[in-house]
């Protein structure tokens, strides 16, 4: 046997009347059916809930801890359909949203503000990653959605839906009190000294990796590369450090370093872009919630 949330709603009215005739009347109910119900959950609790006499109803120890309890487990009850209801809309749930390093200077901020705006009881699990490792997470299930820096390889295309958020120009990142940046505005590649060159490994970001280096030789210059790292704010230390100089997309100044100078620069440079990328299969409710908060906030 089985226990009932009718059998529970029935001991909580008989608990808070302590008079079954009372209770039975609640409950639009005869009082013998009320009298069996409550026998039968003894029984399959075994124990007595109530103490019986002719004049009086009183709880035992076994009910009067159960009692709570029983108010709990009717008052979830309620709460199901509501809780299906927004599980259904995308209301709650969990997002697990993984962000290249530039991103966190651009697109994701303004993005979570708005989707928590929209969908505050939605627990959002934030993952930073490379580009490479998110398409390998998305993949595999393990990531609802990735930001990241297009192109997308072959493999995952078939996979995976992309949707561009960002596109923005490369500008300079640099030590501050170099002779060529005294004077405000644009500078050129060409005016600037032979400084080592700080950037993204080609396996991690190959498309960032060789519009960087395109910027060079269309300015006939070959750069010293001095140091690779994987995440913009790590460059961005680097420059401050007086280790190099590096081209980032355009938000990354608003990561202020001591030392470093940011420049817009008067060569052709290619536009940075970002996207979202997530498994066109995931039918997830809070997926769509997030892709169509996106859609309407994206800045592009």
């Amino acid at each position: 046997m089985n226990l009932e949330l009718r059998q529970l709603r029935y001991f909580v009215t008989v608990a808070e009347e302590l008079h079954f005739g009372r209770a039975a009347e609640r409950l639009h109910m005869t009082q013998p059916p009320l009298s069996q119900a409550i026998q039968g959950l003894e029984e399959l609790l075994g124990a007595a809930l109530f103490l019986r006499s002719r004049r009086t109803v009183a709880l035992t120890a076994a009910g009067q801890a159960l009692l709570p309890e029983a108010r709990r487990m009717l008052a979830q009850a309620l709460e199901l359909p509501e809780l299906v209801r927004r599980a259904a809309a995308g209301e709650s749930g969990r997002l697990a949203l993984a962000f290249v390093s530039s991103a966190d200077y651009s697109v994701l901020p303004p993005f979570l503000r708005n989707y928590r705006a929209q969908y505050p009881q939605v627990q959002i699990v934030l993952q930073e990653a490379t580009t490479d490792l998110q398409i390998e997470d998305l993949m595999h299930g393990r990531m609802d959605a990735g930001l990241l820096i297009p192109p997308l390889p072959d493999k995952a295309r078939l996979a995976l839906d992309y949707l561009k958020v960002l596109s923005e120009p490369l500008i300079l990142a640099a030590p501050s009190g170099l002779d060529a940046l005294r004077a405000s505005g644009p500078v050129w590649l060409k005016d600037l000294p032979p400084l080592p060159l700080i950037i993204f490994p080609r396996p991690i970001a190959p498309a960032l990796h060789d519009a960087i280096l395109a910027c060079f030789r269309a300015a006939g210059i070959t750069p010293e590369i001095g140091q690779e790292a994987i995440q913009m704010q790590t460059i961005v230390s680097l420059v401050s450090a007086g280790m190099g100089m590096a081209l980032v997309p355009q938000s990354v100044s608003n990561l202020m370093r001591p030392g470093v100078e940011y420049r817009s620069l008067h060569d052709l440079t290619p536009q940075v872009e970002t996207g979202l990328a997530w498994r066109r299969d995931n039918s997830s409710p809070v997926l769509q919630g997030f892709l169509e908060s996106l859609r309407k906030n994206t800045l592009c």
